[in-house]
């Protein structure tokens, strides 16, 4: 059965690439939606067969369909009216970011340093794919269908892992894949990694996603798809049976992830949509909610729960206090050093070789590498988009209303995640958002004519 997930992977990936050559672009979010979620199993079940050595190549497949849209979109003629704002700063991003590539800073080589810029910087060409595509080829519902159906298919897995109290990854080849391609060696008490139980040693799942804490942000981008799929444009919430599915799959899957990040954003969203749908009940709802859990914690929640919840507040869990060490070690190097160390420094290149500085916070990451200059502009990115989804959430109906709420949730979910992980190291909702940002854009200047309309349906 496992080798489904391989083949579902490359023939999503071939699929896409088939449909690009048939000068249908759009295709690349099937890719995105079915390709991505399972990306880290599929490279470890590729490596488990015996075809390790062509890893290389299976692990370019989302760069390349990237890459391969991109150029065809610019060949078909498809410009920018107007540069937005966020498309000069994301430019701007990228540009500066790359420079770094030709400075004699860090311990890396050219190669290593062009792995870490990948890392660090390869969301602009995303975001340019999504930005040049034309949004009426994007059936929105139907995209968003297809999240829910994902996250429901992890779900079931999730389910079987917690039934039968057993990691899918201990069938995989996980630990073997992060052993022979990046040189890590299996830690923890279910010889995986640390990230696969809490510091009290509760088992935490992933279902077919690369880590627990990827399923809880994965949970996150389902739980808002699925909030702006099932509004319209009068804020009436109507859910039909695959939205309540989705949805208590979303819950069974951000307690079983058991991430505190996550946990706290999920509910943080679902507020969020409260206010700005001005849904009074839930509002309400979610106060009460907030009364009864602080008693709880209080006065009659014992032993893990309350565990996890206390030692989370004061940092005295392993964990908790881990951030706050690569928090402090990552702001002192970038104060000491305001532009940088270098590509590789900080991230994907360093943690291989145990070198890591300021591993657990995206924006720390970025200053480590490429110093507070870059950091501000990915802030401002980040800011200025979440400023045009609510506008356009106000000011819109249809299909922009909607991709703008999604996207607004997403982006607002993640604020907590961004700064205990190395959130653009999540592929699957890293390629989608940045995507659907680009699209945003897009439907806010289009690109085809000055006075195109958006359609819901395409």
């Amino acid at each position: 059965m496992l080798v489904i997930i391989p083949c579902v992977y490359v023939f999503s990936f071939c699929y896409a690439g088939y449909k690009l050559y048939q000068h249908q672009p759009q295709y690349i979010l099937q890719f995105f939606i079915f390709g991505l979620p399972i990306y880290i199993t599929a490279l470890s079940l590729l490596n488990k067969f015996g075809l390790g050595n062509l890893l290389p190549v299976f692990q370019g497949f989302k760069e390349l369909i990237v890459i391969g849209t991109l150029l065809f979109l610019i060949f078909q003629n498809a410009t920018i009216a107007k540069l937005t704002i966020i498309d000069k700063l994301v430019l701007a991003y990228f540009i500066y970011t790359a420079l770094y590539l030709f400075l004699p800073l860090g311990d890396y080589g050219f190669s290593q340093k062009l792995l870490a810029l990948k890392s660090l910087s390869f969301f602009p060409l995303i975001y340019f794919t999504g930005r040049l595509i034309n949004p009426n080829l994007i059936n929105l519902n139907t995209s968003f269908s297809l999240i829910l159906i994902v996250s429901i298919l992890a779900g079931i897995v999730l389910l079987g892992e917690a039934i039968t109290s057993t990691h899918l990854q201990t069938f995989t080849g996980y630990t073997e894949f992060l052993r022979s391609n990046f040189g890590i060696e299996p830690s923890g008490n279910f010889n995986l990694s640390w990230t696969f139980e809490t510091a009290n040693g509760l088992k935490r799942f992933a279902s077919f996603y690369g880590m627990p804490l990827e399923l809880g942000v994965n949970t996150i981008f389902a739980l808002a798809a699925l909030l702006a799929l099932y509004t319209n444009d009068y804020f009436s919430f109507q859910l039909n049976k695959l939205g309540a599915i989705a949805l208590l799959v979303s819950l069974l899957s951000i307690f079983l992830a058991i991430s505190r990040a996550s946990l706290v954003s999920y509910f943080f969203i679902v507020y969020v949509y409260a206010l700005i749908t001005h849904k009074k009940l839930w509002l309400k709802l979610f106060y009460y909610g907030i009364g009864i859990l602080t008693i709880l914690v209080l006065f009659y929640l014992k032993g893990d729960i309350s565990e996890i919840i206390i030692s989370t507040i004061d940092f005295s869990d392993e964990s908790s206090a881990f951030h706050l060490v690569q928090w402090l070690e990552g702001l002192e190097t970038i104060l000491t050093k305001p532009f940088g160390l270098g590509l590789g420094m900080s991230g994907r290149v360093s943690s291989v070789v145990g070198d890591n500085i300021g591993g657990e916070n995206q924006l720390v990451i970025i200053g480590v590498q490429a110093g507070f200059i870059a950091i501000l502009l990915y802030l401002a990115i980040y800011i200025q988009t979440i400023r045009l989804c609510l506008k356009q959430f106000k000011q819109n109906t249809g299909k922009v209303k909607k991709l703008a709420l999604c996207l607004l949730l997403v982006k607002i979910g993640m604020i907590i995640p961004t700064f205990t992980a190395n959130t653009e190291a999540y592929v699957y909702i890293a390629y989608i958002t940045w995507f659907f940002t680009g699209m945003v854009n897009s439907m806010e200047y289009p690109n085809y004519s000055t006075n195109q309309k958006i359609v819901e349906h395409a």
